[in-house]
């Protein structure tokens, strides 16, 4: 049963949003699609405009986060250990799963459309409604982070929604992955729904990972159909990122969106959809991935990049700042970039006696250069939740 979370702001809300939502039919996992499946566009109308608009209401603070996956939600001593460093340090804000990386959920969201195709088979946290009303009793910021594109579990059940070969396969990564077409605008509305969801059981931010193109695979054998012709890959994902932001705004929750560092460097969109000036105006915030471990040696000068810190991470920063700053947008995002509390072992071989670990004066260092590039929010990832806690103890303001 759903907590008290769900508040009257919700109940008006759900009056309006969710009374009719995706009727597409069941379809079986199949690589080879079939002449009988049903195409025909549907007339979304479960996010229609509510009839109480909260984006006035929304709460702004200045984000100290760290990422939590939903097996670290869902388990006790992981749970009461994160929630731990939020009461003993300065971090005040939790990056949640909400839709992992091959589209398994955290919780069974009351959408038909996940209903109809299965995709809540294997949630991971029987315990949602509960850990997310202690979080907010705890008054932690609640980013649900989602996994757009990349959704083998929604692409195998709904084939039509997916990236297709030239012969009208599903395409797969080169890790197997199945990706929803990003030029398919069907396609968008699922990762909104879930956005949706989020936003009315308590989140108060909803994060987009993972909205580009693929990177990996036979890239060469794709089509994407007909939406391929009218419209470039930026388009699709800034469009995207639009529409999802006008769903969601009414309901009192801010939309970012994950992109990869080296777009900072690159003019253009990187070949996966990811411009900074279009998503910096298609997005409250952005979230650079510039991990130190992830630059090529020499970067920004850089020998060696991830044990310098400091050097990355402000100069990646203030590049960023700088080109959004001369940007001719009407509105611009803010930056918030995801920064690295994990050791690069990977790079043990390459640098030698250069390589070092990361503790305190590594973290810190990336709080500092984030700070002097003019930015005032970050998030620290860590894959398995294990944070260096004294790094975020009596911070600079």
């Amino acid at each position: 049963m759903k907590k008290s979370i769900k508040n009257l702001a919700s109940f008006f809300v759900i009056c309006s949003l969710l009374i009719t939502t995706f009727s597409y039919p069941v379809h079986c996992e199949t690589d080879n699609i079939s002449s009988d499946l049903d195409n025909s566009v549907v007339d979304y109308d479960y996010l229609k405009q509510p009839q109480v608009n909260w984006e006035a209401y929304k709460e702004k603070v200045e984000v100290r986060g760290i990422y939590v996956t939903a097996n670290s939600l869902g388990n006790k001593a992981s749970f009461d250990r994160l929630l731990g460093i939020v009461k003993n340090t300065e971090i005040n804000a939790m990056v949640i799963d909400i839709k992992e990386d091959l589209g398994i959920l955290a919780y069974k969201p009351d959408i038909e459309f996940v209903k109809q195709n299965g995709l809540d088979k294997n949630t991971k946290v029987r315990n949602f409604y509960d850990r997310i009303e202690t979080l907010k009793k705890n008054n932690v910021y609640l980013i649900a982070r989602i996994v757009t594109f990349k959704d083998t579990n929604a692409g195998s059940k709904r084939p039509d929604l997916a990236i297709k070969t030239k012969s009208g396969r599903v395409w797969r990564d080169n890790k197997g992955n199945v990706w929803l077409n990003p030029f398919n605008e069907q396609a968008w509305e699922y990762p909104i729904s879930i956005a949706a969801d989020a936003a009315l059981n308590g989140f108060n931010e909803i994060q987009f990972d993972y909205v580009r193109f693929p990177t990996g695979g036979n890239k060469g054998s794709i089509s994407y159909g007909q939406a391929e012709q009218s419209m470039t890959k930026a388009d699709a994902i800034s469009g995207f990122l639009k529409k999802a932001r006008e769903e969601l705004e009414p309901l009192g929750v801010y939309v970012s969106a994950d992109i990869f560092g080296d777009i900072i460097n690159n003019k253009n969109d990187s070949g996966i959809g990811q411009n900074l000036e279009m998503l910096a105006g298609a997005t409250d915030i952005l979230c650079p991935m510039v991990y130190p471990s992830h630059y090529a040696m020499g970067s920004y000068g850089a020998k060696y990049p991830d044990s310098q810190p400091y050097t990355i991470v402000y100069n990646a920063m203030k590049r960023a700042k700088d080109r959004i700053d001369k940007s001719d947008n009407s509105r611009k995002a803010i930056l918030r970039p995801w920064l690295q509390d994990f050791s690069a072992t990977w790079l043990k071989k390459d640098y030698g006696s250069n390589w070092i670990p990361y503790k305190e004066p590594q973290i810190q260092a990336q709080i500092k250069a984030t700070k002097d590039a003019g930015l005032n929010e970050w998030i620290f990832w860590n894959a398995s939740n294990r944070y260096t806690v004294n790094a975020f103890k009596n911070l600079e303001q």
